[in-house]
């Protein structure tokens, strides 16, 4: 399972990225945003494209959190 870390809108807002530049400049689709925002999951392009616009490297904004059916496979 994939948990943000941060606040994605928070900190691309911070980074001048605004939900109204995001749209108008079709920066991230807007089921992309709604995925964002309910926190699921998102594609590597998409994380790609968060992390050249914050500054930021995946770590920073995702955590691998595995399920118990994922600790009980893989462990």
């Amino acid at each position: 399972m994939i948990k943000y870390k941060i606040d994605v809108f928070d900190e691309l807002k911070k980074h001048g990225y605004n939900q109204t530049r995001i749209q108008k400049e079709k920066l991230l689709p807007a089921q992309t945003a709604q995925n964002i925002k309910a926190g699921k999951s998102i594609t590597l392009e998409t994380l790609n494209k968060i992390c050249i616009m914050c500054k930021m490297q995946p770590g920073d904004i995702i955590e691998v959190v595995p399920t118990n059916e994922e600790i009980i496979k893989y462990y």
